[in-house]
């Protein structure tokens, strides 16, 4: 790392990893019911402190941590003489992810969450017979914390890795986990993979895919009730797929009088591309408070999905 304040990011994961810090970030309405108890008033321990993201008197809970959270200046002074973490720490399949403090409100904040352990989940099944070795490009589009390039890189190591996002924020916790982890993915500030030449052989992806009025960057997906930053990935992505490339596509999709208007258009593009697609419903229900918003007032259910798109 070159930046003093990044440096002092990897050292508090390496640090946390020494004395064997774990933490299972969950969804944002689980998080706010467990720290409204009336006992969730200042953190006492590191979980605290790092995943539930609670205040804190300095000195409190460890010093070292608070040393180094205000060199990469991640320190947030508050009323009464407290202090909070503008990061949380999250443990997924063995290595630790920096990512933004709970409630994540600001337009340029780094999710993790559910979406991140399922993500992570569907890279590891798809990837179990990798055959990507050197001379291969795998791209995470968006790549948020770095979940997608991380897996997908101890999956193939000897594949190169690119990670990618409009959020320079993202990129800079990205590359800071993946030092963390081992991997030495390159980072690229882009949209439509402008930079990024050459055919891609797989390319990983988990946007946006709710309709969000903030419009906040890690969770709103624009038109088709959250599902047009979904397809719009598609139909870059796939004409840059080498032959047998693939795109593993994880996301939301609004299901409206029983119909789901995002297959119908992976069916489309898939057809266009000449790819085989591979679509089915990870979970049927999610984020069913969502439905009590205006945008999705003729909507019955958010599906979470996994689009698989092969290149003949």
């Amino acid at each position: 790392m070159t930046d003093p304040r990044d440096d002092a990011l990897l050292t508090l994961i390496e640090l946390l990893r020494d004395r064997d810090y774990h933490f299972v970030t969950p969804t944002p309405a689980t998080h706010a019911r467990v720290i409204a108890r009336p006992d969730r008033r200042e953190a006492r321990s590191l979980a605290d402190m790092l995943g539930w993201s609670l205040p804190f008197r300095l000195g409190s809970v460890d010093p070292t941590v608070e040393q180094l959270l205000e060199q990469a200046a991640m320190l947030r002074e508050e009323a009464g003489g407290l202090w909070r973490s503008r990061i949380r720490v999250s443990s997924l399949y063995g290595c630790l992810f920096c990512h933004s403090a709970f409630p994540t409100d600001d337009s340029d904040a780094v999710f993790f969450g559910p979406d991140s352990y399922r993500f992570a989940d569907l890279i590891v099944g798809e990837l179990s017979d990798c055959q990507l070795g050197a001379g291969h490009l795998i791209v995470d589009v968006g790549t948020g914390a770095g979940v997608g390039a991380i897996v997908a890189s101890r999956m193939c190591p000897q594949a190169a890795v690119a990670m990618t996002d409009i959020n320079p924020q993202a990129l800079r916790f990205a590359r800071v986990n993946a030092v963390a982890a081992g991997v030495e993915p390159f980072g690229l500030l882009t949209d439509r993979l402008e930079g990024l030449d050459g055919t891609i052989d797989l390319a990983i992806a988990n946007p946006p895919y709710l309709s969000d009025d903030q419009e906040r960057l890690y969770r709103h997906g624009g038109a088709l009730h959250g599902g047009e930053v979904t397809c719009d990935i598609a139909e870059f992505i796939l004409p840059r797929l080498a032959v047998e490339g693939r795109l593993i596509l994880y996301s939301g999709s609004a299901i409206v009088n029983g119909a789901d208007r995002l297959w119908e258009i992976m069916n489309r593009l898939a057809a266009a591309n000449g790819c085989r697609l591979r679509y089915r419903e990870i979970d049927p229900d999610v984020f069913g408070e969502e439905l009590e918003n205006p945008a999705y007032q003729e909507v019955d259910r958010i599906a979470l999905i996994a689009a698989v798109f092969e290149r003949s």
